[in-house]
Parts: structure tokens; C-alpha cells; sequence
């Protein structure tokens, strides 16, 4: 039950420096103790790992997708958001989600990953207690929402039951398991009424979960939102007092300077998704702006048919290096806020604070880099880690305490299978 990586680089989180010639001893899910090589003592029944070369550091957190969504990777490519939406995505889902292909393409996202690093994602899309049971099953952290529209959807036909249908998954999973956090996923303001929103927000408050939402994630949203309540999408979500410190809103890309400041005053979460946004070309957040208004900003790939990948490593990359463009300032988004938003921030965002950093008592949630490459020599500071690591240089991954992967093999499931049965279904796309 214990296990000690020892001869590490380690990286405990944002803020710390590298500590070359450390340890870290893991004892069942929970980081029981860090120092320098000099001081370690071996426990008589630790499993020894010998990390030399090698970098140990908290694993990264995706705070937002779609899992089952790697079923459509591809299959609507090179088009603006309503119609890659409308036209391409509701049909697929429409005729291909069920609770097989939920299962085993949530799997699929699952091994992408955890071999690129990723150890906790906040998942959200229909069938959810499937994803939940292949999240689960894989031995993956997660958040997972179950999401609510106002229109016939897949697990849910009738939407006249979309949000009791939404209490019955809480209740079938909330403190059922230590991996799996139930949530609730209203899906947007444009396909959830406002009596919806507030349902759903009400049911979150009732259940003590968290409330995920997608907004402003087009500059035409406010033409499409349902029964407005303000004047832009936000201040619709403010006017039926939905924006908390338990509410976490995902894209935020078209908000004013008002808007900027109810998120500051109302201390919601934010999560950001650049690679999506930037694929759908649906803009860029204002994410200086909100931190300098002392928002935290998290950050999620969004699911396969919109990014296409889910490599943090990459998000990352692309998340410090897109605001410098944007805004002539090398030193806007550095290199550490783009760390901080991939561990210790995404798990502010998602509500769970014994992840994100590596410390004693913290889940045992950490990856083990492989540092002996050209491209991450030398090492200098932790830096490297977003402008040059990828996911590829993952070498091991534990979630909870448990190895899910080593050497670049994936240990909780059968990754052969999976991807067999992905293909099957791909099979039946026209």
C-alpha cells in the first residue's frame, strides 16, 4: 500500500521551485511524505520506484469536457460554432449517443488522458452515470455533470424530466465513491429556459454540488439566449441569481467590463478552453483582465470534436503563448499562470482542494515526467514544462495512490479493447 519514489526532480506546484534529489512516499490514496534523498528512510514494505531522470509532479487536472465526444473527433472539422453545432454535432448525437457508446468512448478520452498526464477531468454530457461507471472503472478523478437542455436528448426524451433525471444521478453517485464527484451540467443559456437554470442551480444548492454552464462562447449568444433576463449573457445568468463560488461557467470569452466585475464580486469560477475556442473560432477570453480583477481562471481542453485533442500539456502551450499575441506583451499569461491554471486553480474551480499540489495529506494524484530527452535539456525551472513538455514525456501516472499507468503502459484497463470498440462504432457513422 505504500509506494516511494525516490532520485526525483520534484515539483510540488505553482509557486515552488524544482528539488532535485528528492522523494515522495505515497501511503494508500495519500501523499505521506516529501524531503530531500538525504533524509529518506525506505518503509520495510514500500514499493521502491527509481526516478532518475525523471520528474514527479501534480497531475493536471482538465476542467473541462466531453469524454464520449472522442466518437466525433473529426467529423465536423473547419467550421463556425452554430453550425458545427446545429448541423453537424445535435444530428450525431441524436442518431449515435447511447449508454454503449458513452461507456466506451468516455474510456477512450480516458486513456488519452491519462498516458498525456491528465488525473482528474470534469466531464459533462448525457448518459452520464455510464461515464461515470467508465471514469470509475478506468480509475480516473472525476466531476461529472449531467447535462440538462430543454429539448429531447439522448438519456433524456422527455425534457419535461430533465431535471429529475439529473436528481436521480446525483443520487445514485454522490459519496458513493472516492474517484467520482456527481455534479449538475445545465448546458447552456440558449438551450436551457431561465426556469430551468434556476431548477437546475437549486437542485446543485440542494444536493451540495457543484453547477457547470457554458456561456458567452459567441458574440451572437445574447440573439439565441431564451427569455432574457439582461443584456448580456452573463448578467442573464446574475439576474436569476445563478453566479456563486459554487458556480463554474465555461468559455466566458464575450463579456464586458460589467461582467467582469459581477465575476469578481460574486467570486464564480471560470474555466477557460483555448484550443477550442480558438479551432471554432468562437474568440479569446479576456483572461488578463479577469485576473487582474482577481479571477482565477482554470483551464479545460473541451471535448474531442472541438479541440481535437486532450493533452493539458498542449492547452497549456497554447494558453500562455496566445495572450502574448494578442496583446503585444510577452509577460501577460507567464509560463507559471498557465501551470497554476492547469493544477492548484483547476482544482479551486472544481472543489477539490486535496488535489493540484503535491503535499502530505493530498491525494496521491501525480505524474512521473521523463526529463532524459533532448527537448527538456536543460531543465532550468519548471518553465520548460509549458513551453516545451508534451504529453508524450509522461512516463507513469497515479491517481489516488494506484498506478493507472508505467513505462507508457496503461495498467487500470484494457486500452486494445477499448479502442476496438470505438472503432466498431466509428464504423457506423455515414
Amino acid at each position: 500500500m505504500q509506494t516511494l519514489f525516490t532520485n526525483c526532480t520534484l515539483y510540488t506546484g505553482p509557486g515552488a521551485t524544482l528539488e532535485p534529489d528528492s522523494y515522495l512516499l505515497t501511503d494508500t490514496s495519500y501523499i505521506a511524505d516529501i524531503g530531500p534523498m538525504t533524509k529518506v528512510t525506505i518503509p520495510p514494505r514500500a514499493r521502491v520506484i527509481n526516478c532518475k531522470g525523471r520528474m514527479v509532479m501534480p497531475g493536471l487536472i482538465n476542467s473541462h469536457n466531453h469524454a464520449a465526444m472522442t466518437l466525433f473527433r473529426g467529423l465536423a472539422d473547419d467550421l463556425e460554432l452554430s453550425e458545427w453545432l446545429h448541423k453537424h454535432i445535435f444530428p450525431a448525437e441524436k442518431a449515435h449517443v447511447n449508454r454503449e457508446m458513452v461507456y466506451w468512448c468516455s474510456r477512450l478520452a480516458i486513456a488519452e488522458m491519462i498516458l498525456s498526464g491528465t488525473t482528474c477531468v470534469a466531464d459533462a454530457y448525457f448518459f452520464s452515470g455510464d461515464s461515470a461507471r467508465a471514469l470509475r472503472d478506468c480509475g480516473m478523478r472525476a466531476v461529472v455533470g449531467h447535462g440538462i437542455v430543454d429539448f429531447p436528448a439522448p438519456s433524456v426524451p422527455d425534457p419535461k424530466k430533465n431535471i429529475d433525471t439529473v436528481a436521480d444521478f446525483i443520487e445514485e453517485w454522490l459519496d458513493k465513491d472516492e474517484l467520482i464527484t456527481p455534479a449538475v451540467f445545465a448546458h447552456a443559456p440558449y438551450t436551457c429556459s431561465p426556469r430551468t437554470l434556476v431548477k437546475a442551480k437549486e437542485l446543485a444548492e440542494d444536493r451540495g454540488v457543484r453547477f457547470f454552464t457554458h456561456i458567452a462562447e459567441s458574440p451572437k449568444e445574447m440573439e439565441m439566449i431564451i427569455e432574457p433576463q439582461a443584456n448580456t449573457p452573463l448578467s442573464h445568468l446574475a439576474a436569476l441569481d445563478i453566479l456563486d463560488p459554487d458556480s463554474t461557467l465555461i468559455h466566458a470569452i464575450w463579456l464586458s467590463d460589467s461582467d467582469i466585475k459581477i465575476l469578481a464580486s460574486t467570486e464564480t469560477k471560470i474555466v477557460c478552453c483555448p484550443q477550442s475556442n480558438l479551432k471554432l473560432a468562437s474568440g479569446i477570453a479576456r483572461v488578463p483582465e479577469m485576473l487582474a480583477a482577481g479571477i482565477p481562471v482554470g483551464l479545460g481542453t473541451d471535448g474531442c470534436a472541438s479541440n481535437n485533442g486532450l493533452d493539458m500539456f498542449r492547452e497549456m502551450d497554447i494558453f500562455a503563448k496566445l495572450y502574448k499575441a494578442r496583446y503585444l506583451d510577452a509577460t501577460v499569461i507567464p509560463a507559471a499562470t498557465a501551470l497554476a491554471s492547469a493544477t492548484s486553480i483547476n482544482a479551486e474551480t472544481l472543489g477539490l482542494p486535496k488535489i493540484g499540489r503535491l503535499a502530505k495529506g493530498n491525494y496521491a494524484d501525480l505524474i512521473v515526467i521523463d526529463t532524459n530527452s533532448p527537448h527538456l535539456t536543460p531543465m532550468y525551472n519548471a518553465d520548460l514544462l509549458v513551453y516545451s513538455a508534451r504529453g508524450s514525456d509522461v512516463h507513469s501516472t497515479m491517481i489516488h495512490g494506484r498506478m493507472v499507468m508505467e513505462n507508457r503502459e496503461i495498467l487500470s484497463f484494457d486500452l486494445t479493447e477499448t479502442m476496438a470498440r470505438v472503432r466498431e462504432l466509428a464504423g457506423t457513422i455515414s
